[in-house]
């Protein structure tokens, strides 16, 4: 499952981040790492981009982006 599927209110653990190079460099250096806790706080009306809580603040992040975030 990727953050993109996780329902609004829902927590989810970050397993896994596909992606390469500057991407999967990015999405670290915005505190989304492997075994953080991330929270969906809001989707746009039209379904992009994503609101997430992680480490303590909010982050808005593109459903390509959300896609390569693997969850549980």
């Amino acid at each position: 499952m990727t953050l993109k599927e996780v329902k609004i209110g829902s927590k989810a653990i970050v397993k896994k981040l596909n992606g390469e190079g500057a991407i999967k460099r990015r999405i670290m250096d915005m505190g989304i790492t492997k075994g953080v806790e991330v929270t969906v706080r809001k989707v746009a009306p039209l379904g992009d981009p994503l609101e997430i809580s992680v480490r303590g603040y909010e982050l808005s992040l593109r459903k390509q982006d959300a896609d390569m975030i693997e969850v549980q």
